[in-house]
């Protein structure tokens, strides 16, 4: 299929139904294939107390999906020479050696084998706004296992653990490696943040909460280590994301997105855009392949992880989905990256998310 439109409109009418229908308050959704935007499609409000509408730009906090934005940004550095992956984290950030984790590497932090996922029962959203005092709590923890010998999701200290190796070795904050390594040559430095500047706060969506509260207390419930990663006065909810002194700070497990940036970001790991490509073609193999076994500590199931990628749909997609709905990753193979994001979070049996990802899916794939 070499003309789009008929895709476009189709994804139009599917996000239009889920607004008229009450099941959803705004959508974003993208699709980049080969480097070109083949789906750029947006409906309802960005914020119901305003009445602002969505568009292309309107970027939205969207949780796990930000992990994203941290894997590729030390795959660029890789790829620059000024990281590697059998990096002991120990030797830039020597703190985290206590315990024994003095064997733990970057590449055992990017699979969630780095032994460190929980945070202390008590933590808040305060304590989230201090850098140092969080990297303080990750360095000074006991593994919960050997580093290596097995993984977990690392569901906020992924961001922290990854970010203070980043800092320590580099000199650069996260942050600033994303904004001048990846957004800033793809054109999104308004669309991709860590930490929103405040020029650009009251921009971002505000997200509402459907039924993804009650989500969560079913995780705890059920989950033997779900409060361990995501204790209760900091659980993946909206009222945490729609603080503005959270949105503000550097949380890189979290990130403030639209679906055409992070669409665009994913499509750079493959190949060329506008003249911008991230990383070679064998680093692109290299980080999609599977590298752990075994269920996932966290959750008990199969979460098979590349380094810094979830493995999705078989082994055809990488990326991160959000709690709530939003979802973003790419598909090698098709040459075919996609995003969605969303404001009003909750789940349902049938995730209409994923719906709108097969039909672009189903479309490349027939085209």
């Amino acid at each position: 299929m070499s003309d789009w439109a008929q895709l476009q409109t189709k994804v139009q009418r599917q996000i239009e139904s889920l607004v008229f229908a009450g099941r959803e308050i705004g959508v974003q959704v993208a699709a980049y294939l080969d480097g070109q935007l083949i789906v750029n499609s947006v409906c309802g409000l960005a914020d119901e107390s305003t009445g602002a509408p969505v568009t292309p730009e309107t970027p939205f906090f969207s949780f796990s999906t930000g992990k994203g934005l941290t894997s590729t940004a030390v795959h660029v550095l890789v790829e620059k020479g000024k990281l590697d992956y059998d990096l002991l984290i120990a030797d830039v950030w020597p703190e985290f050696g206590k315990h024994g984790k003095k064997g733990a590497t970057l590449r055992h932090a990017l699979l969630h084998a780095a032994g460190v996922p929980t945070l202390p029962s008590y933590t808040t959203a305060e304590d989230f706004l201090d850098w140092d005092r969080m990297c303080r709590t990750i360095a000074g923890a006991t593994p919960t296992w050997e580093p290596g010998t097995r993984h977990g999701f690392h569901e906020w200290t992924y961001g922290w653990l990854i970010g203070e190796v980043v800092r320590r070795a580099t000199q650069r904050p996260l942050a600033w490696v994303l904004a001048e390594d990846i957004a800033r040559p793809l054109g999104c430095e308004r669309e991709l943040f860590f930490g929103v500047p405040p020029q650009d706060i009251n921009r971002v969506a505000r997200l509402k909460d459907r039924n993804w509260r009650q989500a969560l207390e079913l995780l705890s419930q059920h989950i033997e280590n779900f409060d361990a990663i995501a204790p209760p006065n900091v659980r993946p909810e909206s009222g945490l994301a729609n603080r503005r002194d959270i949105l503000q700070t550097d949380i890189p497990a979290v990130a403030t997105v639209s679906a055409r940036a992070i669409a665009r970001m994913y499509a750079a790991l493959m190949g060329e855009v506008d003249g911008v490509r991230l990383i070679s073609p064998e680093r692109l193999k290299e980080v999609t392949t599977v590298l752990t076994e075994g269920p996932d500590w966290a959750f008990g199931g199969d979460l098979p992880k590349t380094m810094g990628y979830v493995s999705q749909l078989g082994g055809t997609r990488f990326g991160w989905s959000g709690n709530g709905g939003s979802l973003a990753g790419f598909y090698p193979e098709l040459g075919l990256s996609l995003a969605i994001t969303k404001n009003y979070l909750g789940t349902t049996d049938d995730d209409p998310m994923e719906g709108i990802a097969a039909t672009i899916h189903a479309a490349v794939v027939g085209g």
